[in-house]
């Protein structure tokens, strides 16, 4: 036994004062592992309750949004009802319109006082919502559902005010869990009439609420005023208890203090142990705003300590181990624990930075297919899949004044400096695009500020098109990219100028090149990931296998934009077989199915006019006026609309709302386009077809853009709120399309107004 000793304690350990030093560490240390453990835990313990008041407020905040962006859309629409009250069949229009413009609402009514439209019986209540994708309207009153006696109609006409119903299901109705904003709405007298509603669906809340939590077993809860459990992990006491009777018979008080707190509206945090004894902290708080809801956040003990005790014990461990061998094993230990724990916590680190990179990048880039399901003209569908956890494709498309904008780029390299790249030109592609028409301008200027900060010498290949949905004219730039596919009466390459790429040099006079695009042409644009993958012999996918998928999709009849990327990735996919990815593949495919005449859905890709545009232009008839710059001949042009809107056979309230949009977008054409003691003309000519009234402003001033007036925030007082934009916004919401353009040193705008057909 003496010679184990021997061998295993060091001679220079033997002695009394050498075991009275390692003691003395010993105790040295365990004295500093408690101090360190308090304090530890501690601090875990305050970030734990900044982590949990966080979320609270970041859901709050998310869920007030969207309780906003109905409140302000309702309280928006209900002019269009009051105006509309001597209409009552027009109410149906009024809520469609609603759920059109607004994601969050689920179903709208406009429910009257009995007997309000004789005519019409006592409950009377137009009535549209949304339901497996398809929107349905019908009469929500009726004897089984009685809507003068539900809280949504109640509370409002008694208060005179915006109302939160209690969550509820719908029975009858929407026929789903929901909650109803009611607004009043006034005669002219200014009694209350009728009650407006948005219906918002509690599927998102539950989204919300449970999308992401502090730790895995960690869970929220969301009450509503009355203390009805509305979101929780028991999915058998969501809308079927309330928080009192979930928690009834529980033997910690506790929870009966932090149940009354919360219904009181009060925020907190409390400790409560459950029937099985474990401990968990509950931070409590109630929304914003007088919705009344309250919400929790419930962590257990155990969990946010592990992996300090878990700690703590390894380190007890090794401590006693360290007392046999402490010269040198409690060194190496030290030394290759703190290695490992810096190797690890930087490879977490790298890997968590990425997966948000990911996330960003992929969340900048649309993601939600069909992207307008209101639109009947265009359909478009998009797929990016990086080689490396993030990369530098990118692909992007909205839609500005009836013209669709669509960009698709390849940044030289890949990971993460080319996300950074890619990030950068998305961005500038939105802010640029925003306010100028033509590709080559946009290009132009993307490039002045991507050559200023590129000091790395990355450049980006990119195709930027726009597309007048209208009529089907593109006008388009390539910046050194692969020139896209047409697929239609053939398949062919669309025709592009050898243009260089992005942020190479300044200065640059990139070209505009212009097609008309058919009915019924799909246009198909990629990134050289997909003519460029490799299998695993190195062989290319090359252009010759992209044109025979697209002539299989042609001949099949599926150029549908997700029908044709599904075709093109199955065979990439198909081609490469086990090949490690090589590049990013992205594509993007936009089907233009504007309804024409089926002889123009058979014409060629050359650009030749449809036969039969000639008669379409016969049909129309226009008619014109001459203004000089001078406010006080504004009167002149009212009596002009009003012939028009005659013609026409618009009624008197639309007529008074296209007579609001023309004189103000005259009277600011007249006060900015020509600066002061300047004289001019503005010529006013109104095109009428079947289908919409035209109305085109042209002036010879100064340049001026009145679209490029950003949105008012009507939500702000009227301190807070900027002076301006109100009138452009006006115009925007009376006419369904705004453009403007620059040419031959002309302001050209056009108003757009479809007529409802009967």
């Amino acid at each position: 036994m003496s010679k184990i000793f021997k061998r295993l304690i060091p001679a220079s350990l033997r002695n009394k004062s050498s075991l009275a030093i390692i003691v003395t560490a010993a105790v040295l240390v365990e004295v500093t592992t408690a101090i360190q453990y308090y304090y530890a835990q501690d601090g875990i313990r305050q970030e734990v309750e900044h982590r949990a008041e966080s979320e609270l407020r970041a859901k709050s905040l998310e869920i007030r949004n969207v309780m906003d962006v109905v409140e302000v859309a309702v309280e928006n629409m209900a002019w269009a009802v009051e105006q509309s009250l001597s209409q009552p069949d027009s109410m149906v229009a009024v809520t469609q319109k609603l759920l059109a413009d607004n994601e969050y609402i689920v179903g709208s009514a406009v429910a009257f006082e009995p007997y309000y439209y004789k005519d019409k019986g006592r409950q009377f209540s137009p009535y549209t919502y949304k339901h497996d994708g398809t929107t349905t309207s019908k009469q929500l009153g009726t004897d089984q559902y009685d809507y003068h006696s539900m809280e949504w109609y109640t509370a409002p006409m008694e208060s005179g005010r915006g109302h939160w119903s209690e969550p509820y299901f719908d029975e009858g109705g929407g026929e789903m869990m929901m909650s109803t904003y009611s607004l009043p709405i006034h005669d002219a007298a200014g009694r209350n009439v009728a009650i407006f509603t948005a219906d918002v669906s509690l599927e998102w809340l539950s989204e919300v609420i449970n999308a992401r939590h502090i730790y895995p077993s960690s869970y929220n809860l969301l009450l509503s005023r009355k203390g009805q459990i509305m979101v929780c992990p028991e999915d058998s006491l969501v809308m079927r208890k309330s928080i009192w009777q979930a928690t009834e018979g529980m033997a910690d008080t506790t929870v009966e203090y932090i149940n009354r707190q919360m219904m009181a509206g009060h925020s907190g945090q409390a400790t409560v142990r459950d029937d099985n004894g474990v401990k968990k902290y509950v931070f409590y708080g109630q929304m914003d705003g007088d919705i009344g809801w309250s919400m929790a956040v419930v962590c257990v003990d155990s969990e946010i300590y592990h992996s300090l005790r878990w700690m703590a014990v390894n380190i007890s461990v090794l401590m006693l181990i360290g007392l046999v061998l402490l010269a040198y094993i409690i060194w190496r230990a030290a030394r290759n624990l703190n290695r490992l724990q810096t190797v690890n916590a930087e490879k977490e680190r790298i890997g968590r930075e990425l997966h948000i990179a990911r996330a960003i990048q992929m969340g900048m880039l649309p993601k939600t297919f069909p992207t307008y399901p209101d639109r009947d003209d265009v359909q478009l569908f998009g797929l990016l899949t990086p080689a490396k956890e993030v990369g530098g494709d990118l692909f992007d498309f909205f839609i500005r004044d009836e013209k669709l904008f669509f960009c698709i780029g390849d940044v030289s390299g890949k990971g993460v400096p080319a996300s950074l790249v890619m990030a950068v030109t998305r961005s500038l592609f939105r802010s640029v695009s925003a306010h100028e028409l033509m590709p080559d301008r946009i290009v132009a200027s993307m490039n002045e500020s991507m050559v200023d900060m590129n000091e790395t010498n990355m450049f980006v290949t990119l195709f930027v098109g726009v597309l007048d949905l209208p009529t089907g004219h593109m006008y388009y730039c390539n910046a050194g990219h692969d020139a896209p596919l047409l697929i239609g009466a053939g398949v062919g390459a669309l025709p592009v100028e050898p243009n260089i790429p992005v942020a190479v040099m300044s200065g640059w006079k990139f070209v505009t090149q212009e097609v008309q695009i058919f009915t019924d042409t799909t246009i198909f644009l990629y990134t050289d990931g997909l003519t460029e993958a490799e299998d695993t012999e190195h062989t290319q996918f090359k252009m010759e296998r992209v044109e025979k998928v697209a002539q299989q999709v042609l001949d099949a009849h599926e150029q549908e934009p997700k029908l044709i990327i599904q075709r093109m990735s199955d065979a990439v996919h198909k081609f490469v077989g086990n090949a490690e990815q090589s590049d990013d593949l992205t594509m993007l495919a936009i089907q233009y199915i504007n309804i024409r005449s089926s002889e123009s859905r058979h014409a060629c890709l050359d650009g030749r006019v449809a036969p039969n545009e000639d008669k379409v232009k016969q049909q129309r008839d226009v008619k014109s006026i001459v203004l000089p710059n001078d406010t006080q001949e504004v009167p002149r042009l009212a009596a002009f609309v009003d012939e028009v809107c005659e013609e026409l056979g618009i009624n008197a309230t639309a007529t008074v709302q296209m007579n609001l949009a023309l004189e103000e977008a005259v009277v600011n054409v007249m006060e900015y386009a020509y600066p002061k003691n300047i004289s001019g003309q503005v010529l006013v000519e109104a095109e009428i077809s079947p289908d919409q009234v035209v109305f085109t402003i042209t002036d010879s001033g100064i340049p001026f853009d009145p679209t490029a007036q950003a949105e008012p925030d009507i939500t702000q007082s009227l301190e807070e709120r900027p002076i301006g934009g109100l009138g452009i916004h006006l115009v925007r919401h009376i006419m369904d399309d705004i453009q403007y353009e620059r040419k031959d040193d002309k302001n050209i705008l056009t108003l757009i107004k479809k007529l409802q057909k009967s």
